[in-house]
């Protein structure tokens, strides 16, 4: 690769292209460069690996994720041993819990950092490994897949999203349960939060959030020790009706829907999560 074909492509992860090829003629005029839409996988890894996300994050009670663990493996039954794929783990806390009761688990992550601290807590029949949640891992293997705390909906494209669906179906044996956990689109663009300063831990955060072409988005500033970062995160605004037809169009039916970690009804208008439970077919 020559000085040219090295800047373009260290540039392209900052700027979301890469450059495929980059070739001069003979006489140094320019004869081809084919650039390509690079996917925001960098740019989530980056986010979602760095200490700020998790700091920003802190406040997520882990008491409640437990209690709605607990919730979902008594509803549906799920017996002692049964292999379960936590997709999107981030550090593990979910997969480590989930092995605590008794489970075989594998959790994966697109963060190798994420994936470093996971591994960190060792114990039996628990596995963490880097990895795209679009492209299968284990085909027909697990008794159930779970995608919990909105960890779904980062691409551009329905198709790229959809490909999430399609390789959990892959993964899951016949009638394995796929629970997927995200926000109430709905009432969470109605009561969205323009702009906020936070102080946690002696870093500064500013999270300025809108609604805009199907995504919510947030521009996150960190401030710490006299220097700036910035980071920035989006989710897709699906509805209910959309992630139904995921489901579907990947042989799953959609069995139970709850709005929260109680398991109660869903209610879109007041409803503080979208949780869809279903079977593969």
């Amino acid at each position: 690769m020559d000085f040219f074909s090295e800047l373009w492509h260290s540039r392209s992860r900052e700027f979301g292209v890469r450059v495929v090829l980059f070739s001069l003629t003979p006489n140094s005029r320019l004869r081809t460069v084919k650039i390509e839409t690079l996917a925001p996988l960098k740019r989530m890894e980056d986010w979602f690996g760095s200490e700020y996300y998790w700091l920003l994050y802190s406040h997520r009670d882990c008491e409640e994720a437990k209690l709605f663990i607990d919730n979902l493996i008594a509803f549906l039954a799920i017996s002692p041993g049964s292999k379960i794929l936590d997709c999107g783990c981030g550090r593990g806390r979910h997969s480590i819990y989930l092995n605590e009761k008794g489970f075989e688990v594998t959790g994966f992550d697109i963060s190798e950092k994420n994936i470093i601290v996971a591994k960190k807590d060792k114990k039996e029949n628990l596995y963490f490994h880097v990895h795209d949640m679009r492209t299968i891992f284990r085909a027909n293997y697990y008794d159930a897949a779970v995608n919990l705390f909105t960890s779904f909906g980062y691409f551009e494209n329905d198709s790229e999203n959809n490909k999430v669906f399609k390789s959990i179906a892959g993964a899951l044996k016949k009638n394995g349960w796929f629970v997927l956990d995200f926000m109430n689109a709905e009432k969470e663009r109605g009561g969205l939060i323009p702009s906020e300063k936070l102080r946690i831990d002696g870093i500064d955060f500013e999270v300025k959030r809108c609604s805009e072409n199907n995504f919510i988005r947030k521009e996150i500033s960190v401030s710490v020790q006299g220097k700036k970062y910035s980071f920035s995160e989006r989710v897709k605004t699906y509805t209910r009706t959309v992630l139904e037809n995921f489901f579907t169009q990947n042989k799953m039916e959609v069995i139970h829907l709850f709005g929260d970690y109680q398991l109660s009804k869903f209610n879109e208008a007041s409803s503080g999560r979208l949780i869809l439970v279903g079977r593969k077919i």
